[in-house]
């Protein structure tokens, strides 16, 4: 409020009664506060210390100290500790002071929800429009631009209006403030623009370094950076350990990583802060619904609601985590629950969304993206879905009655039965075994671009390291196309992720992570031992220096793993820890373990009933893993030599002679007498290097190198069965397949080469190779069926020698009788090499059969068209 002016006294000019007056009324004024006072107060609501703050707070509006920050900083407190109706007199009381403060208003934009009033809130929405309308020029400073900026964005209006015309300006006009960027952060992440948001908070820390709630942002914009996020998060603890988002944040992890008595401890101390938190109250109904107890999940659930009965964001954040458990029925009923609370509430449209698509519930999937992406274009999500749907669209669709695929339509051409034919085979396997009937189609969709398969998946670009996932009745996975640069077998990814469309129906999607993977894994390497993942050298150290995680703590393994290579081990380890339980327990145990889950019974007990006592487990199995591990290769050194990676044979001879047992040394030295073309002296520590460790694969291993000395030698049949022991430890290299199918063409050995290709087009099936060798062989033995599918998948992948193809498809099909088609396939040999004789003879003999009996004739035209490249052919 501003004080009264006058002119200065003269000395000896005395007060008179109407500068006494003016006197007293300035004393009778609030004494305005010290930025130092509000600074400090500020620091112990910033350090968790709310109770001094608010003693602070109230003694300091005793004293009649004026400044809206103190009304700011109280009804913070008050509704960071739950006193939300002192909140409500605050924020009423602050009003007659300052009718025409944005933050105190919006701050009674929060406080009225908090009250169960969201219509007086909205309306405070619009009365901030209102008055920035009547008079722009009080709310044209820097802080007044972001509150007004958060009220729009909060009304509805559009995101990137918002950001260029309030926050961006604001930054520009106090470009020491941290609260533009906050703003911004915090909208970035309601939109799902990560980057934009890190930017944000990263800005903002150099601005307010002291601020828990930056740290707490930044931790959530780092969502796929785990070491980053894990930091800022520490952080944000360390300044604040009360800071209640943050609590929050930490529980959300530990149920992911299926520790729900340190979430339940987290919620507690949060819990200790503010009695009333409705996200503390949502996550508690969480882990009832987690546990099998719905009488506490629906109680839980109450308590949440109790402040605001129609707070959309406690159904949605329940809804989320359920659907994030696989349990996409249950949580989809909660969003739907959150939508009749508040019809468009975007969070609970966007996760309705995608557990929708994940149910296969696709039309009113697509249509809740399209109308997320309608009401608000900024939506990150929302763009990506909308666009992936056009993608989609142009899918073709592949049907049995037990699966419906969708594929790129040239890769359909070239694969796509050979997939459904996988999955069914599959289907039978598996269902049987694990005693599962799938009543309804499972939804199979091949992805060749992997940012298509990542959006169609998480619903944002990202999990590069993802071959597939299964949500149950939907499969997603990444093909052969995605993986050019390294392959893997794709039959492999198909019978992994459908396994866990049984396993989850066989529990209903109540599983810990680490089980479904783990028995997918185990399967794989059922199926075909190649398959799946084995003891590596990697693993063993891992596991021997105490890197095996705990059966009862398994599922932690997957959430944020320090490195890729530790993932894998997961995947790994759960694997193994399958193999365990059916090794000692039997196959059956396991499938009662799956049936208990169904029923609610957690993990552990389920264990502890059909095994051993889950200490006794974690105990047992840690011991039996590490007899696997030290029993790999356990003659040999396998620390790797300090020495250049192409270090000459002399070099090599002479570390290898200190170090006679060391794999690695045997295995450099062989592959320098290699590249040195010493074929015969490359044999001795090859051979020795494969006794010490028998079951070494990669792209340099043993095998390969020894293959490639007999072949430097002319040793084709060595070479062959060293080919032979590699693949069948390695199924996903390709090059070796191929060699092995140039042996067996050389041999004429046609089942051999047959057998070759078959194993390469399960690894990559887009490439010509494998199609060229599978033709020679079907035609050699009599298998014209097959023998014509090979040339037109080879047609497809427009080779070069596209005359030959459509010849020896004429050829096939005249023998077949086809005689149109075989007569339409000469023609384009032609159109290919106008001069190819033999296809000129071939259609003559075509066009012969197909003539009437007559004794008349009708020569062929064999002109190709001028405008079409040709090639020539003597």
């Amino acid at each position: 409020m501003p004080r009264s002016c006058r002119t200065p006294r003269e000395p000896g000019e005395t007060i008179g009664a109407r500068g006494l007056v003016v006197l007293i009324f300035a004393l009778l004024l609030p004494f305005p506060a010290s930025a130092a006072q509000i600074a400090d107060a500020q620091k112990l609501f910033k350090s968790g210390e709310y109770t001094k703050c608010l003693e602070m707070v109230n003694q300091a509006l005793a004293d009649q100290q004026w400044g809206e920050g103190w009304w700011i900083l109280k009804i913070r407190s008050e509704l960071t500790t739950g006193q939300y109706a002192q909140a409500l007199k605050s924020q009423e009381e602050s009003l007659t002071h300052y009718d025409s403060s944005l933050a105190l208003r919006m701050l009674g934009y929060d406080v009225l929800r908090a009250n169960d009033r969201p219509d007086d809130a909205s309306e405070v929405l619009s009365d901030i429009k209102s008055m920035a309308q009547r008079t722009p020029w009080r709310y044209d400073d820097a802080s007044s631009r972001v509150w007004l900026g958060r009220a729009l964005l909060r009304g509805g209006t559009d995101a990137r209006q918002v950001l260029e015309q309030y926050f961006d300006k604001a930054k520009k006009d106090a470009p020491d403030s941290p609260e533009p960027y906050l703003a911004s952060g915090e909208m970035a992440l309601e939109k799902h623009d990560y980057a934009l948001a890190a930017e944000a908070f990263q800005d903002a820390a150099k601005r307010a370094p002291e601020d828990p709630a930056v740290y707490y942002g930044l931790a959530r914009a780092y969502d796929n950076d785990a070491d980053r996020a894990t930091a800022a998060l520490n952080k944000a603890l360390e300044l604040n350990p009360h800071h209640v988002d943050s609590l929050l944040f930490q529980a959300d992890n530990l149920i992911d990583r299926e520790d729900y008595a340190g979430a339940e401890a987290l919620l507690k101390q949060v819990l200790e802060v503010n009695p009333k938190h409705p996200r503390a109250w949502a996550y508690r109904a969480v882990l009832s619904h987690l546990s099998g107890d719905k009488k506490k999940e629906e109680s839980n659930r109450a308590e949440a609601l109790s402040s605001w009965k129609t707070n959309p964001e406690v159904d949605f954040l329940i809804g989320q985590k359920i659907s994030q458990k696989y349990r996409f029925s249950e949580g989809s009923a909660y969003q739907r629950k959150a939508l009749e609370f508040v019809a468009n509430y975007e969070p609970a449209k966007e996760q309705l969304c995608q557990d929708l698509m994940r149910l296969g519930k696709e039309e009113e999937g697509w249509e809740l993206a399209s109308q997320v992406f309608k009401d608000d274009p900024y939506n990150v999500l929302a763009y990506n879905l909308v666009t992936l749907h056009d993608h989609l669209a142009k899918f073709q669709s592949l049907r049995d009655p037990a699966f419906l695929v969708r594929m790129d339509p040239r890769e359909a051409e070239i694969y796509g039965q050979e997939a459904l034919k996988l999955l069914d085979r599959a289907k039978a396997k598996l269902c049987a075994k694990y005693g599962v009937e799938l009543t309804e189609p499972i939804t199979v969709e091949i992805f060749p671009q992997q940012q298509d398969f990542a959006i169609r998946t998480f619903g944002l670009p990202g999990g590069a390291g993802f071959l597939g996932v299964c949500f149950g009745p939907v499969v997603t996975v990444n093909s052969p196309a995605s993986r050019a640069g390294h392959p893997s077998n794709w039959q492999a990814v198909l019978w992994h992720e459908f396994c866990h469309t049984v396993t989850l129906h066989k529990t209903r999607n109540k599983m810990p992570r680490w089980l479904s993977e783990g028995i997918s894994v185990y399967e794989e390497k059922q199926e075909v031992p190649a398959w799946g993942q084995a003891m590596n050298p990697q693993y063993r150290d891992l596991i021997l220096s105490g890197g095996i995680t705990p059966v009862s703590k398994l599922s932690g393994a997957f959430l944020k793993p320090p490195t890729p290579m530790h993932l894998q081990f997961a995947y790994y380890e759960s694997s193994m820890v399958v193999e365990y339980v059916v090794s000692h327990f039997g196959a059956p145990a396991l499938r009662e373990v799956l049936s208990d889950l169904a029923d609610d019974v957690p993990i552990n007990d389920a264990l502890a009933r059909h095994t051993q006592p889950i200490e006794k487990l974690d105990e047992d199995f840690d011991k039996w893993l590490r007899d696997k591990a030290a029993a790999l290769a356990p003659k040999a050194d396998l620390e790797h030599p300090k020495l250049p990676l192409d270090a000459d044979s002399t070099a090599m001879t002479a570390w290898s002679q200190q170090h006679p047992t060391n794999f690695w040394g045997l295995l450099g030295l062989g592959r320098a007498l290699i590249a040195e073309h010493k074929w015969a002296e490359a044999k001795k520590p090859l051979e020795q290097a494969i006794a010490l460790y028998p079951t070494a694969t990669g792209a340099g291993g043993p095998y390969l190198l020894l293959a490639a000395a007999h072949r430097g030698l002319g040793e084709t049949q060595a070479e062959q069965a060293f080919l032979e022991k590699h693949v069948a430890l390695d199924a996903d290299a390709i090059e070796p397949r191929v060699r092995l199918a140039d042996i067996a063409v050389k041999n004429a050995d046609w089942r051999g080469v047959r057998n070759w290709a078959e194993q390469i087009l399960a690894i990559n099936p887009l490439i010509p190779a494998p199609h060229r060798y599978l033709a020679q062989a079907a035609e050699a033995l009599g298998e014209r069926a097959v023998a014509i599918r090979a040339h037109r998948t080879l047609l497809l992948l427009d080779p070069l020698d596209r005359a030959e193809h459509h010849y020896r498809l004429a050829q096939l099909l005249m023998q077949e009788k086809q005689l149109p088609d075989a007569r339409r396939q000469a023609v384009e040999a032609l159109e290919e090499a106008p001069r190819y004789r033999a296809a000129h003879a071939l259609l003559l003999e075509i066009v012969g059969k197909m003539q009437p009996a007559t004794g008349t004739t009708t020569r062929p035209v064999t002109t190709a068209p001028a405008t079409r490249a040709t090639k020539e052919r003597p």
